[in-house]
């Protein structure tokens, strides 16, 4: 690991006295036999956007599984709201408020729009501070995705690969997350969906939700993210603000392949 970059976030977060809403440290995991992933460390705060960059195999996905609980074994320190959620299971973790998109979608194809949203239904929260989070209604989803509000009664079975993404993104909302994890949001779907894509992220982030999203397409990336961290074969080699790594050639190059 002569190429990782040692991020210590909760000590940075200690002295500057800031909360994240998600911090991770030394995050490591397994497939089996084989380590995918290398002390990991990153943290997101409440309304920010962060990536995750890198190449085809370099941990991002596993990385988003390993914080929802979803790898078979994992290690290291979760802290979500100060609470180190590393032991819970992935249904206690969602129902603290960490949502997870897939890249796979995972929608129930025979139950319609607004059944496969009303699974997903969980009860209004509260920050700690005591002010509201946004609570998701579908008819308010039907708003930020226009496309679903044209065919509440549609089959999933029956929708596209973009408009299925749409719906995986709206039944997780319906949770009523403080944060949500997102796993190649602009992957495999058409131009139209990728910027209500764009859109309905800017609007979480000024409602306060915090995101954390695995993306190759750096333009997308670079319009919706505050700032990314880069891994390469599992850990973490680089991080920046968004427009700093954007404009960084040598990252480009190396990590990218852009």
């Amino acid at each position: 690991m002569n190429n990782a970059v040692t991020v210590t976030t909760t000590a940075k977060a200690k002295e500057s006295g800031t909360e994240f809403l998600l911090d991770v440290q030394q995050l490591n995991a397994w497939y089996g036999a084989a380590q995918i992933l290398f002390d990991v460390a990153l943290n997101v705060r409440r309304g920010e956007v962060v990536a995750l960059m890198g190449r085809n195999g370099a941990g991002k996905s596993t990385t988003l599984k390993s914080i929802a609980a979803l790898v078979p074994r994992r290690e290291g320190v979760i802290r979500f709201h100060g609470e180190d959620i590393s032991q819970k299971a992935s249904h206690q973790i969602a129902q603290r408020g960490l949502g997870f998109v897939p890249e796979d979608r995972r929608i129930f194809t025979e139950l319609t729009v607004l059944e496969n949203l009303e699974v997903g239904r969980q009860a209004p929260r509260q920050w700690p501070d005591g002010s509201p989070v946004q609570h998701w209604t579908p008819e308010r989803l039907f708003q930020l995705f226009p496309n679903l509000g044209e065919m509440p009664d549609r089959p999933g079975g029956a929708m596209s690969g973009g408009e299925q993404q749409m719906l995986s993104v709206a039944r997780t909302l319906m949770g009523q997350p403080y944060l949500v994890l997102l796993d190649e949001p602009s992957e495999g779907v058409s131009p139209i969906i990728v910027e209500q894509m764009a859109r309905a992220i800017q609007e979480l982030k000024q409602q306060g939700v915090g995101i954390l999203l695995s993306e190759q397409n750096l333009p997308f990336a670079q319009f919706v993210a505050d700032r990314a961290y880069v891994l390469e074969k599992g850990q973490n080699v680089n991080q920046a603000p968004m427009h700093e790594l954007a404009q960084d050639t040598q990252v480009r190059r190396q990590y990218l392949g852009v």
